[in-house]
């Protein structure tokens, strides 16, 4: 489907990749790996065309449909959700637009027998079409991917300007997925998703036949979704066979040969090295010594991959809390008429690990701002326990850091008992070396200021640490060191996070926010999603269940008016036998009533005062037998309704 062929990219002088050959063939599911900076990004747009490289070619097969899904969020305007989705699909809107007009080009009264032939043959190829794509279903489809990526039938109609960046992602996510696509490639689909939309994501794509290519933080998804792998490293792009749990145990069982053979080097060097130093001046052993060089020149170098630094950080240890050191009662919450949440009472317990989750909207960014004290709610009371010590982190409180600090003293403020090696260690963990540490807050990105930001939170000595989507901005290294810090936590943990791969050895609860309500699940986040997929199952079964009920209600209800109008021609079959022969003779007497009022004002009827008399006569006989079927034809049609409204009671 792809071809790259001795592909190379520079950037500042370097090289991201050199002379890279690969094919990507039909239906491979494929994950991007690397370090931070290593051309991940570069190299999915090269795929699309929107970056060149340096040498080399990308040789596509014609007629490729490729969807991209860049982690830059586009924006959106102009047209409703439904209508901007819908336009994405291929032909739809040119086919219905061409069909429309073939119609009215065939309604003209004036159009040649050649013109119609030609337009209905047309209008036939546009049918074919349309079965083709299954146009029909096309509404359907757009429906059951919205309502999948987390949009209510509500939101349809609403103008896409009117959704926030997150949601515009999902926008761009639902054209490319409907779009028929025959790659589809995804930098960092996961960042904006939810739990419910995550495991839909991930359902929707492992049923897909398209050919996928994703660079993803998020384990979880890529684990599940993913076939393959393409690493890069060492500015070389290679090919991986399984998902990325299965590279990684591939990675592990190499670098230990790697190392057996290193170390079989060493030790044959070692006896080379050292018979050729015991005997290189005895001329008896000077042919054995010659020999002995001569294997030593042709021992092969082994190559390791270069070993990524182990840091361990852990929190410093934080004074205790009472056993309850937060506690809400009765808490409930709005925004304007939109409530979020109602009547919530919880306690949370001493060295909890939380995990906060539920879909996009549903307020759990504002609890964690009642807990923090950020948002006062609108009725109920948090309670903190003997000793509580609260930290807060979300993305946006980074902006509160001195702009004109480095990134030493943006650390330094929250904890100068450190030394700087210490502090520049903590710093590399979050993906900052070298000279980047002397950057100032005021340059860095939005992504970069998140990292300080957690790095941060690592100097404080609270005891319960609120953290709302922490993962978003780490590498996979960068989320494991995390991810150990909080496991050796001493305190309470409260998250807010979708990244179910790094929940699992964290947290020991999980706290559901769904229709203003909180459920807690006492287990970890695979115990959640279990019972979360238990509950779908008897949602889904109840939902067949009422539907089979329906449609058989719908069955029987039908038998029974098929009954009783069957009872009705039964009842009624004879006299509307009766009436159809009235309405025959009343038809024929209307025409002769018409045909004699004719004749009887002709100048050769009333010119004759005989023949006058006689269709005078005739008229009067045929008015007087034509009122008399019209009561009889009013007699039959009331004993019909008669019957009938019997039936009708019954």
């Amino acid at each position: 489907m792809i071809d790259i062929r001795n592909l190379s990219v520079q950037f500042t002088g370097e090289y991201l990749f050199e002379n890279v050959n690969l094919r990507i063939s039909r239906h491979d599911k494929i994950a991007l790996v690397g370090s931070n900076g290593t051309g991940k990004s570069t190299f999915l747009k090269l795929l699309t065309g929107l970056d060149q490289a340096e040498s080399g070619e990308i040789r596509k097969q014609k007629g490729i449909r490729l969807g991209y899904l860049p982690q830059d969020i586009i924006a959106f305007k102009g047209q409703t959700l439904f209508n901007e989705v819908k336009s994405s699909l291929p032909d739809i809107t040119s086919l219905d637009e061409r069909e429309k007009e073939i119609i009215d080009e065939l309604n003209q009264p004036n159009i040649s027998e050649e013109d119609r032939q030609e337009l209905l043959e047309e209008l036939g190829e546009i049918h074919q079409r349309k079965e083709q794509i299954d146009f029909y279903s096309a509404d359907s489809r757009i429906e059951k991917v919205l309502i999948g990526l987390g949009f209510s039938e509500k939101d349809f109609f609403r103008r896409t300007e009117e959704f926030s960046g997150g949601w515009q992602m999902r926008i761009q996510m639902a054209k490319i997925l409907l779009s028929q696509n025959d790659l589809l490639i995804m930098d960092e689909p996961t960042n904006h998703l939810d739990i419910d939309t995550l495991e839909w994501l991930i359902s929707y794509l492992q049923n897909s036949e398209i050919a996928l290519i994703i660079v993803s933080h998020d384990r979880h998804f890529i684990n599940n979704v993913t076939t393959k792998t393409l690493e890069i490293y060492d500015h070389q792009i290679n090919f991986y066979s399984g998902n990325y749990q299965q590279y990684l145990n591939y990675k592990d069982e190499r670098e230990k040969q790697l190392i057996s053979l290193q170390k079989n080097r060493e030790k044959r060097i070692k006896e080379l090295e050292s018979f050729i130093d015991r005997f290189r001046y005895k001329a008896t052993k000077a042919k054995q010594v010659q020999s002995r060089i001569k294997q030593l020149e042709k021992i092969e170098t082994v190559e390791l991959a270069d070993e990524e630094k182990k840091i361990a950080l852990r929190f410093p240890d934080p004074p205790r809390s009472g056993s309850v050191p937060v506690e809400l009662i009765n808490i409930s919450h709005s925004y304007g008429l939109n409530e979020v949440l109602k009547n919530v009472s919880l306690q949370i317990e001493r060295e909890d690990k939380i995990a906060i989750v539920g879909p996009n909207g549903a307020g759990k960014t504002t609890l964690t701002k009642i807990i923090s004290s950020r948002i006062i709610p609108k009725q109920g009371l948090v309670q903190l326990g003997h000793n509580t010590l609260l930290s807060y982190y979300e993305q946006e409180v980074a902006d509160s850091i001195d702009p004109e600090f480095d990134l030493i003293d943006a650390l330094e403020d929250v904890n100068n008992d450190l030394s700087a090696g210490h502090l520049r260690g903590i710093l590399g963990s979050f993906l900052f070396s070298g000279d980047a540490v002397f950057k100032k807050i005021k340059v860095l990105s939005g992504g970069e200021k998140s990292r300080v930001a957690l790095a941060r939170l690592l100097l404080t000595k609270a005891n319960v640490i609120i953290l709302d989507e922490p993962t978003n901005h780490l590498d996979f290294t960068s989320k494991a060191i995390l991810q150990e810090a909080f496991i050796n936590f001493s305190g309470t943990l409260i998250i807010v996070s979708h990244d179910i791969d790094f929940l699992q050895p964290v947290v020991n609860k999980v706290l559901e926010i769904r229709d203003q309500a909180v459920r807690v699940y006492p287990g970890g986040i695979d115990y959640y999603l279990q019972k979360r997929q238990e509950l779908l199952l008897q949602q889904s079964t109840l939902q067949t269940k009422i539907q089979t009920e329906e449609k058989s209600t719908r069955k029987d209800q039908k038998r029974f008016e098929a009954e009783i109008r069957q009872k009705k021609y039964n009842a009624t079959k004879d006299l509307r036998k009766r009436l159809e022969k009235v309405e025959t003779e009343i038809s024929k007497l209307e025409d002769l009533k018409k045909q004699l009022e004719a004749e009887l004002s002709s100048e050769k009827v009333f010119s004759n005062p005989q023949l006058a008399k006689e269709k005078n006569l005739e008229y009067e006989k045929s008015k007087n037998q034509l009122e008399l079927t019209y009561d009889e034809w009013t007699n039959i049609s009331n004993e019909i309704e008669l019957i009938e409204k019997e039936f009708d009671l019954d």
